[in-house]
């Protein structure tokens, strides 16, 4: 179990605190179009750096285009958050994402981030996905490209390998890596070991485990969550924090109450034996 250390330096210079909030869901349903309620989610926005919270991710696919539109009518001129964005991934309809890593597209996107969120550099701007029909160091030399060219400070991956993590440093320093991870889904454990020992933050997506719960996972959560005064998402969020000194957990939401509820993981500090059992329960053959 790591110490609850609170901040992270992406890319060894740009330190935020490692509690971040995930923008993906401040769109419509099936995170296509406007959100049903465009009033509340940029009050959710707007509460974010209110509360702590100074690392903000989002992506060009999520509306598409809308959660950076709202980002930036909620916060520019970003005084108080960072804000990091990907891309790589085209949308033609509601729950619909196809690849597209050619690396013409992959600048022009980034060009277009920049753009809608107003900045002359994007702090972090992470590849969405490595297209499997494009050669990857294509993508690669295009994400150097972006990096010489100063549209972006730091450079990240989403959903990749070890071995593809090291394939890309060999062109561009690897700043942050977003895969899939929480205490139940483990399957990213490798990746999170070569993050860690690498300098790299790791930014699990899907941290609340929604529905991946075995009875076990549930009760023990139940349980640490009474023990706490909690609830069980944020005890999710806690063993998270703890887990790893790279890890920047972004749960979303696009209500205020939830973000707040979300914000308040920060104070739980598991127990050596809590963190255990989660630990061990996440580790049991069938969760990844």
């Amino acid at each position: 179990m790591a110490k609850h250390s609170s901040t992270f330096r992406i890319g060894g210079d740009l330190e935020i605190h490692r509690l971040g909030f995930g923008a993906m869901r401040i769109t419509g349903k099936g995170i296509w179009g406007p959100p049903a309620d465009r009033a509340g989610a940029l009050a959710t926005l707007r509460r974010v750096p209110e509360l702590g919270i100074d690392f903000i991710d989002t992506a060009n696919s999520y509306g598409p285009h809308v959660s950076e539109e709202l980002i930036r009518e909620a916060l520019y001129p970003y005084t108080d958050v960072v804000i990091a964005t990907k891309g790589g991934l085209e949308r033609s309809g509601p729950d619909v994402w196809t690849q597209n890593g050619n690396p013409s597209h992959l600048v022009s996107e980034a060009h277009a981030s920049r753009e809608r969120l107003g900045v002359d550099r994007i702090s972090l701007w992470q590849l969405h996905r490595i297209d499997s029909r494009v050669p990857r160091d294509e993508q690669f030399d295009a994400v150097r490209l972006l990096l010489d060219d100063g549209v972006i400070e730091h450079a990240g991956l989403s959903e990749v390998t070890v071995e593809q993590i090291a394939a890309a440093s060999q062109v561009f320093p690897v700043a942050t890596v977003q895969n899939r991870y929480n205490f139940a889904d483990r399957g990213s454990e490798d990746v999170l070991d070569y993050c860690e020992a690498h300098g790299i933050g790791f930014i699990p997506w899907y941290p609340l485990a929604a529905g991946e719960l075995t009875r076990e996972g549930t009760a023990a959560l139940d349980a640490i969550a009474h023990a706490h005064g909690a609830t069980p998402s944020q005890v999710a969020v806690a063993w998270l924090l703890q887990r790893s000194p790279v890890i920047i957990p972004i749960p979303g939401t696009s209500k205020v109450p939830h973000l707040e509820e979300n914000a308040k993981a920060r104070d739980i500090e598991l127990t050596v034996e809590e963190f255990d059992r989660l630990d061990r329960i996440g580790r049991t053959p069938g969760h990844g």
